[in-house]
């Protein structure tokens, strides 16, 4: 299935001349990750604190598209500049799911909006990542399949956020929404799991 994240080459060359400008100043990508999930993290703190000031939720949106940028340039910069490393592996997986977490749960808090919802869709977010992480546990990659990864839920939950800023977005809208999310996420992790073990049984199909 279709997701956001097979265009991520595209949106890599379009960045590439900036990654090497800031290679060239000694940026690395662990940097750029502990960035972008600090950043997330105060941003989700203030939006709990400050839930009734509706407008603030106009910044999801924007920091999700930064917040992508960012999580491209870090691989760039780990994969063509010779930084990965192991502990940047853990960094990239760990921060991206406390990221996600930290910029969902607040839409939890919005009057109307079922906390149920929200919150299994951060657990199904977490299970549907850590499945993908499996993969190479069992012979895959890691995998990255549709519908519902990590770029699709950070593009639905921008989408969200610039509806409650606008005010356009009725809590029963929100919560049908979250529903559809919910319900991609669990193909999400099917997918993922059978792919995954689909591309491991495919070099012993060929013994």
């Amino acid at each position: 299935m279709l997701s956001i994240y097979q265009l991520k080459p595209r949106f890599q060359n379009l960045l590439r001349p900036g990654v090497q400008r800031l290679y060239r100043h000694g940026v690395t990508a662990n940097q750029v990750t502990l960035v972008a999930a600090l950043v997330s993290v105060l941003l989700g703190i203030l939006l709990a604190l400050h839930r009734e000031q509706r407008w603030l939720f106009a910044l999801v949106p924007l920091w999700m598209l930064l917040r992508m940028a960012l999580n491209a340039v870090d691989g760039m910069l780990a994969r063509e500049f010779g930084q990965q490393s192991k502990l940047g592996a853990y960094l990239n997986e760990l921060c991206d799911l406390i990221a996600d977490s930290a910029l969902y749960l607040p839409f939890a808090l919005l009057p109307g909006v079922s906390p149920l919802a929200v919150v299994l869709l951060v657990l199904l977010a977490l299970i549907s990542e850590y499945a993908g992480v499996l993969g190479p546990l069992v012979g895959a990659s890691r995998r990255y399949d549709g519908p519902m990864g990590k770029s699709d839920r950070a593009f639905c939950f921008g989408l969200l956020g610039a509806g409650v800023a606008a005010d356009l977005l009725a809590a029963a809208w929100i919560n049908g929404l979250l529903l559809v999310i919910l319900g991609l996420s669990l193909c999400t992790l099917y997918n993922r799991v059978r792919h995954g073990l689909a591309e491991a049984a495919r070099p012993s199909q060929a013994e």
